[in-house]
């Protein structure tokens, strides 16, 4: 285990009641609206066939199992939860894919140099629970091989008013609160471009950006917006039925 202050915060916000509810959520209806977005968007810029992936504060691990499920060859999960982990592991378990996982206790910009790239890089509602967005981001960038997505709130007033409370209610009622950030896409692609990634797909998706980078040129850039705007577009199109 390789961890600092973050994990007994996320250890008390996302504990084993959390983990146990977002997986019952997971076995009865499948990832939320915003990470089946991201996954359509990711596979719309690389396929998932035969990819690594590493999914950075998995969670209950939807984006990487559904990726497995598509066909990626292994994934890495990190995270700073314990309780996330256990039950990600269950879940691979329980889908005949814990084989195919590797699980790792930490907080990902401790252990980012031991970590082996991969095709396929995943934040799901990651950078906007961390202090240090550019540290977290641009290690998660440098392990990308060809995609990174990252979902996180929108910049919009109603959202930032909901973040504000929240971290006003973590302040009053905790000794260690966790901290909800609203990131500027400017600042996120920022981040991206430095490590040679570019934006090739965008979406909103209520409370979230979905964002996904890519490495290429810009023509194959252009392709991947449209083909990826279909695919979100189709998702989005079956949530309403």
């Amino acid at each position: 285990m390789t961890c600092n202050a973050c994990c007994a915060t996320y250890a008390r916000v996302f504990g084993k009641n959390v983990a146990r509810f977002e997986a019952w959520r997971y076995r009865h209806f499948g990832p939320a609206r915003a990470t089946r977005t991201l996954l359509a968007l990711i596979q719309a810029a690389h396929s998932a066939k035969d990819a690594e992936v590493l999914d950075i504060g998995a969670g209950i691990g939807a984006a990487h199992l559904e990726l497995l499920k598509a066909g990626a060859r292994c994934a890495t999960d990190v995270d700073a939860s314990s309780a996330y982990l256990e039950a990600a592991r269950a879940e691979a378990e329980r889908l005949g894919l814990g084989s195919r996982v590797t699980y790792h206790y930490a907080d990902f910009t401790r252990v980012a140099d031991a970590i082996a790239p991969a095709d396929i890089v995943v934040l799901d509602r990651t950078i906007c629970c961390y202090p240090d967005m550019p540290a977290l981001l641009g290690a998660a960038a440098r392990t990308a091989r060809h995609v990174l997505g990252l979902v996180w709130p929108r910049e919009t007033w109603w959202v930032r008013a909901a973040v504000r409370a929240f971290n006003m209610f973590e302040r009053l009622t905790s000794s260690c609160p966790l901290m909800v950030y609203v990131h500027p896409v400017a600042a996120v692609d920022a981040v991206a471009d430095q490590h040679g990634l570019r934006c090739c797909a965008s979406r909103d998706v209520g409370f979230w950006h979905v964002r996904v980078y890519a490495r290429g040129s810009a023509q194959r850039q252009h392709a991947e917006v449209v083909e990826g705007d279909v695919h979100a577009g189709s998702v989005e199109k079956r949530d309403r039925h």
